[in-house]
């Protein structure tokens, strides 16, 4: 399996934007975004630093089920803080090894400091199956060949 920077990379010739809020936004503003990016989690960040994700199943468990307010709720008192990243050169089967064992579906990609993008179980599976169709197309020419 590849590492995780050509993921990235295939993204970014699409679309380079890193879809994040801010740890003072509201969580209602915070949704507005995930429906519009049509995402599952934003990154939360505070002066070009990663503290932490926001995800739609932080929202569903930290306000939803605890009848709060999304629009009184602010994106620190609800967002993961103890994000778990990948660097560029994680392959990506080590990256839904990590996902499965700690049954989330978002990972930041981070170059030391500096936050590349985030990757989604979504990307991984995607890329997996494109992996299997390659090959089908590679053994179907041999076979007929």
């Amino acid at each position: 399996m590849k590492p995780v920077s050509e993921l990235l990379s295939k993204r970014h010739a699409a679309n380079s934007t890193l879809y994040h809020v801010k740890p003072d936004d509201t969580v209602f503003d915070a949704l507005k975004l995930l429906a519009d990016y049509e995402v599952g989690a934003l990154m939360v960040m505070e002066r070009g630093q990663l503290v932490g994700i926001l995800s739609e199943r932080d929202y569903t468990r930290k306000i939803a089920l605890q009848n709060k307010n999304s629009k009184e709720t602010r994106v620190a008192d609800i967002m993961t803080r103890n994000v778990l990243v990948v660097s560029p050169y994680t392959r990506t089967r080590d990256c839904m090894a990590l996902m499965s064992e700690k049954k989330i579906r978002h990972l930041p990609v981070m170059d030391g400091s500096m936050v590349l993008g985030m990757i989604s179980i979504r990307d991984l599976m995607n890329d997996l199956i494109a992996d299997h169709e390659f090959t089908i197309a590679q053994l179907e020419s041999y076979i007929n060949g």
